[in-house]
């Protein structure tokens, strides 16, 4: 009877409040891995100009559509990954599926620095895609599963190494390439962090990775993997919740993506600011985001998650709609002090924006706990991933009408979205 009056005494409760972060190996393996990620995504953009020179395809010479189209490449990529991710991972694991990602991207960027041609950058950036697309979705379930206590807090602390690699890489690139070395070191750096990616995910006896997914097939007579992953899908795709959650992921991604994609342009075009101004703002952003997405896993435990994601999204829809007339208001002011206004703002953008994309997700599996954990989080990237493509794509085309401090709008819309969608899907 104790025992059982201490057990119903436990269960009543309440939940414990946010307690000390602990990382393992596997864990210092997440946060180099999405570091690295970032730091590969990023790496074309800023050495794009003399690529192009060096390729036959510069950008001030009608090359900027051939540019283009790397990551036009890149994406559907990570898109055809993506889909093929549940099965992979049904039958490697979740550190395997993780493992085979940062080789596949190790590799693609390691040809493309040593790419002689266009069309040889270009089917190496079709590799090291599919390798982002598994990293984007089993990136996040790999660093859930190491933690099943207080998933959110880590997996928030995860992603902002995506955030970090981009302060980190971004501004060491372009001083790379400034101080007159060739355009392929860059991209020789992420091959080599990549490298050490993979070697840290090695299997370790000592303390192995918790892993869910089968590995292979069944006894006899038991579903192969990919029908398990097709019931497992179709579970999913019954569920109008999860749509809810999916259109969210659409709208917080692109909110994102617009600020992160087209902040340094806006600096130039709207504040006469230098390519180094841009990279700047760029790394402004990302350090709210690294500030924002650390925060939220040091102080937000799983009880709030829900009530702070929302104020994160009110945050973000008000700190990035004043971005809007900032170029007009800080017109008369010096450039210096109208820059040091607009970083402090990206810097409060990134706040709001930053704990978005892996609370969403984690949201949406800790409400619907009889859905496939995995599963969730790699259908949640699908939307996430066209999300940043269609509205970056959008701004643009907006940008071309109607000026891009205009398209700006389309920022604080989709946040404002998002959030409003959050608050229709809180349970009664």
């Amino acid at each position: 009877m104790k025992v059982l009056r201490r057990r119903s005494e436990d269960e009543n409760r309440p939940a414990a409040e946010p307690g000390r972060l602990r990382f393992g190996r596997y864990d210092c393996a997440a946060f180099l891995s999405f570091a690295s990620y970032a730091a590969t995504s990023l790496s074309i953009p800023v050495v794009l100009v003399a690529m192009g020179g060096a390729l036959g395809f510069p950008l001030d010479a009608g090359g900027m559509s051939a540019g283009g189209a790397l990551h036009l490449v890149r994406s559907a990529a990570m898109c055809a990954a993506l889909v093929a991710c549940t099965v992979l991972a049904a039958r490697l694991g979740n550190r395997r599926t993780l493992r085979l990602s940062l080789s596949l991207m190790t590799a693609g960027i390691v040809l493309c620095a040593a790419a002689p041609s266009y069309a040889a950058v270009v089917a190496a950036l079709a590799l090291a895609g599919l390798g982002e697309g598994l990293l984007e979705g089993i990136g996040t379930p790999f660093a859930q599963d190491l933690h099943a206590d207080e998933p959110s807090r880590y997996v928030n602390f995860t992603h902002a190494f995506w955030s970090l690699g981009i302060l980190v890489a971004v501004p060491f690139f372009g001083w790379l390439v400034a101080r007159g070395c060739s355009w392929r070191a860059p991209l020789l750096v992420c091959g080599a962090a990549g490298l050490l990616c993979v070697a840290l995910l090695g299997d370790s006896r000592r303390a192995p990775y918790p892993e869910r997914a089968p590995r292979a097939a069944g006894p006899a007579g038991a579903a192969a993997p990919e029908a398990r992953v097709s019931e497992k899908l179709a579970r999913i795709a019954r569920d109008r919740r999860f749509w809810g959650y999916f259109a969210a992921m659409f709208l917080g991604g692109g909110g994102e993506f617009c600020l992160t994609f087209w902040s340094a342009s806006f600096i130039q075009l709207s504040f006469a600011g230098s390519a180094l101004a841009g990279g700047v703002g760029t790394a402004a952003f990302s350090a709210g985001m690294f500030a924002g997405r650390t925060s939220f896993a040091a102080f937000v435990g799983e009880k709030h998650l829900g009530d702070a994601l929302f104020g994160a999204g009110v945050w973000a829809t008000a700190s990035s709609l004043a971005l809007v007339p900032l170029a007009h208001l800080a017109a008369p002011l010096p450039p210096a002090s109208s820059l040091g206004v607009l970083f402090g703002l990206l810097f409060l953008c990134g706040l709001g924006a930053a704990p978005l994309w892996p609370s969403i997700q984690s949201l949406a599996v800790a409400r619907l706990p009889r859905l496939d954990a995995t599963q969730l989080f790699i259908l949640l990237s699908c939307a996430g991933v066209p999300g940043c493509g269609f509205f970056t794509w959008l701004m643009g085309a907006v940008g071309d009408r109607a000026g891009l401090d205009a398209s700006f709008l389309l920022a604080p819309c989709a946040f404002a979205a998002m959030s409003l969608l959050l608050l229709a899907l809180r349970p009664r």
